[in-house]
């Protein structure tokens, strides 16, 4: 039995919304199931806790709570049913009927002044309307609910355009049943057959695997024998291990879990589980993988962890929630107090997301330093798969270099194998030494091999060895770690012998090579005009005649490369041309030049010289055709 049926109209305002959300919003249709779901599951979760506290409901059965999902082929119908805790007539039009509230018309003016239906989506996100999605794959939706510890139910029914009905009715079970009478399939308009088995496993999988009731269809089974028989099958997993306490899970289970999601084989070289609660509560499982993707650099390459809200699927790739420099690092977010609905603009500026995400980025980083500090090995395998990366965030992430300086590890001079931390190169220091020294170059065997790097070795300091392209960008980003500045040695004057000013010889010696080299050297300067700003005498040269140096704070040529390579337009910046006044070559060129200043041959040295210094560098000739053919005749000559 039941009472009159009651016709109610929609607000103006309501209409259009929700004809937007029917027509326009939504791209991906599929998300229908994942609203009712998480509706349901909401209805569950609020019958298990006013069980307990409401005298009135108490005496309800709760052993079975669970969501099912019943399909009639013949009628067309899916249905979402639930045993939780139900609505009264009042809370349909409060809560389903109406949809109207303070912002609506606010709302639509946004959406009528965005540009595309991604934007408009954002905005429909904002305003939580989950449940009229339902109309997207439905032509009529039509809801029976009772509320526990009440002995009548309801039912609603709209097609979704002006109005909806409400009706009285007895003998209903405690819960809510929403069925949907469903579109014809249409795969243009994004319709898909959702009265197929499969294709509603595949949505609840994908979107409410981890929601912690069942969710339940009856499904046909294949025997033995071939038969078919008809049984309930739960559809979702319900493990949810962030969830559960880190020492309620195994490792199996966390590999397993991992596997899945990152879909590598390969287990995680560390798992990070957390819960935070207060204000903002979130739950998050956190994996550092043991290997690189291959597309790690790769502007194509996922980025991001998931995002679940109250254990329901909301988004791939959340990148609000991880920095691009720890793009590499896998895993689940699952917030507690954010909307189905939200949209990355949402979360991009949410200030509480970007709590979350604060917190994320440190725990990952303490992880990598916990693994540097007990477990050497673990740590250089995941820097030398992740470095590269992490390193990126020394230019990205100025609220986290001291942490990123900290886990920075490179090759250096001390050791042809194993990598070296700046703490370490800083415990090596020579006395005296304030800066760490450092070379930027293509491979090991190119920086080793410079020039820059000849005093170095002959006095026994170390100097780290730097050949990733993003090398050349933090160096110049960083000042100082522990109090020590970073310097490259082929920048600005370098002088080792620093610890000897003051020795009366030593200047002597110096002075005689300035007046001996006085003539010379500008002489150089204006025939090299095209090419350097200066010619000096070097202090960091013992067995090459010539280098080439910028000043301390120009920009090194490899990265003028790599901006160039970027379509920038950057203005030549000239180099310094240092000279070893020990070399055979050098001191030659300054007895002929004492000789006879205007001969040709002068000149065409002084370019050979200039042309090695740079070859020496891994640098590239301005002109490769005129270097060879000078060379060539000099050395016919020599024959």
């Amino acid at each position: 039995m039941g009472s009159s049926v009651e016709t109610l109209e929609f607000q103006a305002e309501t209409r259009q919304l929700l004809r937007l959300v029917i027509h326009s919003i939504y791209s991906n249709k599929d998300i229908f199931l994942r609203e009712l779901i998480s509706n349901a599951s909401d209805a569950l979760d609020r019958l298990r806790l006013e069980s307990l506290t409401d005298s009135s409901i108490a005496e309800i059965d709760t052993t079975d709570l669970h969501v099912l999902l019943e399909v009639d082929a013949d009628a067309r119908t899916l249905t979402v049913r639930d045993n939780g805790i139900g609505m009264s007539r009042d809370d349909l039009v409060d809560l389903i009927g109406t949809i109207a509230k303070s912002g609506t018309a606010g709302l639509l003016e946004k959406i009528k002044e965005s540009k595309d239906a991604a934007t408009a989506e954002n905005l429909i996100g904002q305003f939580g309307v989950g449940f009229y999605s339902a109309f997207m794959v439905a032509d009529r939706v039509t809801l029976h609910t009772r509320r526990a510890g009440t002995d009548t139910g309801t039912r609603w029914e709209s097609d979704g355009e002006g109005a909806y009905t409400v009706q009285s009715v007895d003998g209903l079970p405690v819960g809510t049943s929403v069925t949907l009478h469903l579109k014809p399939v249409d795969s243009e308009d994004g319709l898909a057959d959702y009265l197929s088995e499969s294709k509603i496993r595949q949505i609840v999988k994908r979107y409410s695997d981890f929601i912690r009731w069942p969710i339940r269809m009856a499904a046909e089974r294949t025997d033995d024998e071939g038969g078919t028989t008809r049984g309930v099958d739960t559809l979702n997993s319900m493990k949810a291990l962030w969830a559960r306490p880190r020492t309620e899970v195994t490792e199996e289970e966390y590999h397993e879990f991992y596997q899945q999601i990152s879909h590598d084989w390969l287990p995680p070289a560390e798992t990070i589980h957390m819960r935070a609660e207060g204000t903002f509560e979130y739950e998050a499982l956190l994996f550092i993988p043991s290997q690189a993707p291959f597309d790690l650099y790769s502007r194509e390459t996922r980025r991001g962890v998931q995002l679940y809200v109250k254990r329901v699927f909301i988004m791939d790739d959340c990148d609000a929630l991880m920095p691009d420099y720890l793009r590499f690092v896998k895993g689940v977010v699952d917030a507690h107090d954010l909307s189905l609905n939200v949209s990355r603009e949402i979360l991009q500026h949410d200030r509480q997301i970007r709590g979350v995400r604060r917190r994320l980025v440190k725990k990952v980083l303490g992880a990598i330093k916990d693994m540097q500090s007990k477990d050497t090995e673990r740590y250089e395998k995941v820097w030398a798969q992740f470095g590269r990366a992490l390193k990126e965030g020394l230019v990205e992430d100025t609220d986290n270099a001291e942490a990123l300086l900290g886990l920075v590890s490179a090759a250096s001079t001390h050791d042809p194998e194993r990598t070296t931390t700046l703490r370490e190169y800083v415990e090596r220091m020579k006395d005296g030494q304030d800066a760490i020294y450092f070379l930027t170059g293509d491979t090991r065997a190119m920086v080793e091999n410079s020039p820059h790097m000849e005093a170095f070795a002959a006095k026994g300091y170390e100097v780290l060895i730097l050949t990733d392209p993003v090398d050349e960008v933090w160096v110049d980003q960083v000042p100082a770690f522990d109090g020590h500045r970073l310097q490259s040695i082929a920048k600005g004057q370098v002088d080792l012998d620093e610890a000897a000013a003051g020795d009366q010889e030593a200047d002597a010696e110096k002075a005689r090579r300035e007046e001996d080299f006085a003539a010379l050297l500008p002489w150089l300067a204006t025939a090299l005009s095209e090419q350097v700003k200066q010619v000096r005498l070097s202090s960091r040269l013992t067995t090459s005649a010539a280098c080439i140096v910028g000043e301390a704070h120009d920009m090194t040529p490899t990265l003028e490369k790599m901006y160039r390579a970027m379509g920038q337009e950057l203005p030549t910046v000239k180099r310094i041309l240092e000279l070893n006044p020990t070399h055979p070559l050098v001191t030659a060129l300054r007895t002929a030049h004492a000789a006879d200043a205007d001969a040709p041959a002068l000149t065409e040295i002084a370019e050979l010289l200039y042309g090695s210094a740079l070859l020496a560098e891994g640098g590239d000739l301005p002109d490769p055709a005129r270097f060879t053919r000078l060379l060539t005749d000099r050395l016919a000559r020599a024959l």
